[in-house]
């Protein structure tokens, strides 16, 4: 006499696969997000690089 839902039990809701591309995504999504987030600030010091003359500054700025 075989159980009717043996084969749906053994079965897992979610694969390792399914859960990895999850993690990928969200790791993405944050990176996405803190990237866009500090956008702003990455600029700044740009121009801040940039006014100072840059590698070609020498010692006039410490």
């Amino acid at each position: 006499m075989k159980h009717v839902g043996a084969d749906e039990a053994a079965k897992p809701l979610v694969s390792g696969r399914q859960v990895l591309i999850a993690q990928a995504a969200l790791l993405a999504g944050l990176t996405l997000v803190l990237l866009v987030k500090e956008i702003p600030g990455m600029v700044r010091e740009l121009k801040i690089y940039r006014m100072t003359g840059g590698l070609g500054a020498g010692h006039r700025y410490p």
